[in-house]
């Protein structure tokens, strides 16, 4: 009982580790079907997994929604906050404490975006598949992180077990040969009212105004596109937030696909109804539906992969495989982030990983219970008491002439 008063988080965690292994998410799931998909796995790097409690928070604060990530960012703020400055102690000390607890959820943020660290990849057992990305960008994107260049776009891919991905910068065209580490292939993302195609293929520049002036001239871009031998993809969240009722009216522009999961804050939250009205447009129209990690330089984790088959066709060409904790984005509302973001990380951690949780709060456990002795240095603890034997001790003098010694 004095422990679970002495050190009630630390226990909590313990409890919530234990009781979210009861309940727990698959590592990945199949976008279309809902269900595990065979022969495709994801393998975390052994210092990942030893460094799981870091490395599952920043993955989980890498696949918050934008509004998501206000709320959770302005509840645990206020939290912790006001739990620091309540806790007792001096006037210093609880101000100390009221800074320090928001400071660091800031900085978990920051290290999500910009933290360099060991990430999962995915593997596949089907040689047959390319694991591919179908959307991703570099700093000529206007919007991408300065000095992010197309050697760390291929690196950053295939750190993850991607095999290729579409350079897709934001209106300038990408028609370069790269194929290591991984082939880069050539594409662009045309911005035009209120809609990104993301266009797939080799192609050429255009006259935006043409295609920028009302959503009949935006639908003409998908036959410009066909003209030059490319594929034009509906992207997130714009056909979502800005076109949702003109959907019919792509499929007869002739749009080759819709993407159905994007790792980016502001369309990782597309709701569950929402994709499976796509799905059914897809399917009913041979479709090719995909995912976009949608990467601009800033986080280290892509939330899915595609394996694309290059003997099937439209709606079968393509499978996409996601994390999760992203899918069920568009599931909570925002409000509910602070607790429903840690719950599904929880329940998504390998035995592995939830072994190395339970391996670091029982560390630090017994660091922190295990009371000094006099003399101890204070928050030192047992680690003190153990350096004790490795303490130099200065050899005794040696005896003074006549039997005396020294004083």
């Amino acid at each position: 009982m004095n422990l679970l008063r002495r050190h009630p988080i630390a226990l909590g965690l313990l409890v919530l580790l234990i009781v979210s292994g009861l309940q727990p998410l698959p590592p990945l799931l199949d976008a279309v079907t809902d269900t595990v998909p065979a022969g495709a796995d994801l393998v975390r790097p052994t210092t990942y997994t030893m460094l799981a409690p870091l490395s599952n928070v920043l993955d989980a604060l890498t696949f918050l929604s934008l509004a998501r990530a206000r709320a959770f960012l302005a509840v645990w703020v206020i939290a912790l906050g006001a739990w620091g400055a309540l806790r007792r102690g001096s006037l210093g000390r609880r101000l100390g404490r009221a800074v320090i607890g928001p400071l660091a959820i800031v900085l978990l943020g920051v290290g999500a975006v910009l933290l360099p660290r060991p990430v999962p990849a995915l593997v596949t057992s089907d040689s047959s598949v390319t694991v591919l990305d179908y959307h991703a960008h570099t700093a000529a994107s206007h919007d991408g992180r300065p000095g992010w260049q197309l050697a760390d776009l291929a690196a950053w891919h295939a750190a993850q077990g991607f095999e290729a991905s579409y350079v897709t910068d934001h209106n300038v065209v990408f028609n370069q040969t790269i194929d290591e580490p991984i082939r880069l292939l050539p594409g662009v993302e045309w911005s035009v009212f209120g809609q990104h195609i993301v266009a797939i293929g080799a192609v050429a520049p255009i006259d935006r105004s043409v295609y920028n002036r009302d959503t009949r001239s935006m639908l003409r871009l998908f036959a410009e596109l066909h003209r030059q031998g490319a594929l034009g993809l509906a992207s997130l969240p714009e056909y979502w937030v800005s076109h949702w009722s003109d959907l019919d009216d792509f499929v007869a522009a002739g749009v080759d696909g819709f993407e159905i999961v994007n790792c980016a804050p502001k369309a990782i939250g597309f709701p569950q109804p929402q994709r499976a009205r796509v799905l059914q447009l897809a399917a009913q129209h041979d479709l090719l539906v995909v995912g976009a990690s949608d990467n601009h330089g800033w986080g280290k984790v892509t939330c899915v992969w595609n394996l694309s088959s290059p003997s099937a066709h439209g709606y079968r060409a393509n499978h996409v495989i996601a994390r999760p904790i992203a899918l069920a984005q568009g599931e909570w509302e925002p409000w509910t982030a602070a607790y429903t973001q840690p719950w599904l990380m929880l329940r998504g951690l390998s035995w592995s990983e939830r072994s190395s949780w339970i391996t670091w709060i029982l560390v630090i456990l017994i660091y922190r219970a295990v009371p000094r002795r006099a003399g101890d240095s204070a928050g030192i603890g047992i680690l003190a008491r153990s350096l004790e034997l490795f303490k130099l001790r200065r050899p005794p003098s040696p005896p003074a002439q006549g039997g005396k010694t020294s004083p």
